[in-house]
């Protein structure tokens, strides 16, 4: 289930914290859409993000969940 408010934090974070592109992220989302994954691992598959960037999300996600 989408959590829009949760969503928008996470993307938030991903913004300033990472500082990933808006174009980036939108390329995520897009494909969210088709694939229905997890946003982070999105990004990761599509070489966005490294591991430790992918680490500090899921501290992120846990810390917030």
């Amino acid at each position: 289930m989408v959590n829009p408010s949760k969503d928008h934090k996470l993307i938030h974070f991903l913004r300033h914290e990472l500082e990933l592109s808006h174009a980036d992220l939108a390329v995520a989302l897009r494909h969210r859409e088709f694939n229905q994954g997890p946003i982070q691992m999105l990004l990761w598959q599509y070489g966005f993000i490294n591991l430790e960037q992918l680490d500090k999300i899921f501290d992120w996600l846990a810390e917030h969940s």
